[in-house]
């Protein structure tokens, strides 16, 4: 029986990874007239902030500027969405910065479902009006590039093993890992640049090609009587064992090094504490903010809510005891054997929890730890998606590298500006233990802008990253990979692309023009990105 003959789509813009740059790349392309096909893998779109279910890591001024109108609203909108549908306690409802988990990480730590409940608004008109076209869950296979221009992209349903060929005048790629450069012959560059390359002071003397960022699989608890205890893993006592050099103790354990510091660090686990225990950090640069792990990315606190709304907070675990130091998930045959080890580490680290961990009394283990898996949108517990920190990169036109933004190699902290600027971000170097076997990488960081250079391939015409694959190093992306930077670099691709099949440009044409570059940047302006900071101070 001969396969069903592939489906055939054709579009202005295909932009596909329906994560945080993907959505902002649709809404921005569709904002301005142009017809969408928008492909993600997992049920939820939104990425890090969804299926991944990592709450908004944002820098300390996001309430006042520094992030695009369209992120605000799509911040403003889980607001509204908890007045609207949660019995809030009345200085929780008056709170203008409402933050329904009061964890420390961000001012916005939420469940997951409620961001995608605002996104599925926002995207809501333009399904509705046709302009739009949602693919799910669906996975690039396969591209037909000619001459640099890429004429296709082939999309397969994960479960029914369908295809469709989307024929498209341009083509992002917002995937967690750039999974399109490769398809479409677009020039990359994976893992760790070397010094001998780059210049970077924290980069290792030679280039690593395999050596990126671990990836966390997080996972969603609460604490509640009886005894929930999931099954002992078979691979538990391999897991338990487990204890790198420079950790300081065994993976499993409340102990994990110090980003800023590298010495190995005990963090505390206080269920359910009282609200005046815990707060908000108010400077990111004095205030690491995981010393208690239940409280850094709490995604629901009881106090926000009516007395008796919630048995238990809601907790959404991504901590070091989590990041999966076995290999990369790029370029690799392993790609799903990686996966799997990186979940299994997540779950004997849940049955350490429930089993094994001290606890302040001095006994040992909480059974009364829940997975909830009904937050997350899986059976299991945990998140749809792993947490995915590093992504291929785009030989681009333009690459920012640590001497750009560091504040210790410029000798200052003031904003860290590019002439073709096309948005700003905020965020420390912030790399986490790496496959290489490199310990935490923590560097004080400029506020930064995203140069058009970074977004334009060296070759490829009609082909743009709209998430963490733009021309950054192994090193800036510690910076640029955060929640608001990745909306804006997908927001400001959309534009792009739209801006180009306008005026039959390419985006090297764009980049080479500064003329063009000028009248890109006050579309830009026009549409609410922000592509200058104000005289302020890095961190």
């Amino acid at each position: 029986m001969s396969a069903k003959p592939a489906h055939r789509l054709q579009t202005d813009i295909a932009v596909v990874g329906g994560g945080l740059g993907g959505v902002a790349a649709a809404l921005a392309a569709l904002r301005r007239g142009r017809r969408v096909v928008l492909s993600e893998e997992y049920p939820w779109l939104g990425g890090q902030l969804t299926s991944q279910a990592v709450p908004p890591d944002e820098h300390i001024w996001v309430e006042q500027f520094g992030v695009t109108a369209s992120y605000r609203s799509l911040r403003e909108g889980i607001r509204q969405y908890y007045r609207d549908a949660y019995p809030l306690t009345d200085a929780a409802r008056r709170d203008p910065q409402l933050n329904p988990g009061r964890g420390r990480v961000s001012r916005l730590c939420h469940e997951p479902r409620v961001a995608l409940a605002v996104i599925t608004k926002m995207l809501a008109p333009h399904l509705s009006s046709g302009r739009l076209v949602l693919l799910q869950p669906h996975v690039p296979v396969a591209a037909t590039t000619v001459e640099d221009v890429v004429r296709s992209v082939t999309l397969r349903h994960k479960e029914t093993g369908r295809e469709t060929v989307v024929e498209a005048a341009f083509v992002l790629d917002a995937t967690e890992t750039g999974d399109l450069l490769p398809l479409t012959g677009t020039a990359y560059v994976t893992g760790a640049e070397g010094r001998d390359e780059t210049g970077e002071p924290s980069a290792p003397e030679h280039g690593d090609p395999a050596n990126v960022q671990s990836i966390a699989w997080c996972f969603v608890f609460d604490h509640v009587e009886g005894d929930h205890t999931i099954e002992r893993p078979e691979d538990y006592e391999h897991w338990r064992s487990l204890a790198p050099d420079f950790w300081g103790d065994a993976m499993l354990s409340f102990t994990a090094p110090s980003p800023r510091t590298l010495k190995p660090e005990t963090r505390t686990f206080n269920v359910n504490p009282p609200y005046e225990t815990v707060g908000t950090a108010e400077a990111h640069g004095d205030d690491p903010g995981d010393l208690d792990l239940w409280v850094f990315r709490r995604i629901a606190a009881r106090e926000t809510f009516l007395p008796g709304s919630l048995d238990s907070d809601i907790v959404l675990a991504n901590w070091p005891q989590l990041d999966y130091l076995g290999g990369s998930v790029i370029d690799t045959p392993d790609r799903d054997a990686h996966l799997r080890a990186a979940k299994a580490q997540s779950r004997s680290f849940v049955y350490w929890l429930q089993t094994e961990a001290p606890r302040p009394d001095g006994g040992t283990g909480w059974p009364g730890l829940r997975l909830r898996g009904d937050v997350v949108g899986t059976d299991d517990g945990f998140a749809q998606a792993p947490y995915i920190r590093e992504s291929r990169r785009i030989r681009a036109r333009r690459t920012v590298v640590e001497q750009d933004v560091a504040v210790a190699v410029r000798g200052h902290g003031g904003p860290a500006a590019f002439e073709d600027s096309v948005g700003v971000g905020m965020y420390r170097i912030d790399l986490h233990p790496s496959t290489g076997g490199d310990n935490y990488i923590d560097v004080e960081c400029a506020p930064f802008e995203i140069p058009l250079g970074a977004l334009v391939p060296v070759a490829t015409q009609n082909f743009l990253p709209a998430a963490k694959n733009i021309g950054t190093t192994h090193i800036t992306n510690g910076a640029y990979r955060l929640h608001p930077v990745e909306w804006n670099i997908g927001e400001s691709a959309g534009e792009l692309a739209a801006f180009c099949l306008d005026r039959s440009l390419t985006p090297a044409d764009v980049h080479s023009k500064p003329e063009l570059v000028r009248r890109f940047q006050a579309v830009l302006v026009e549409a609410g990105i922000e592509i200058h900071w104000p005289e302020i101070i890095g961190y």
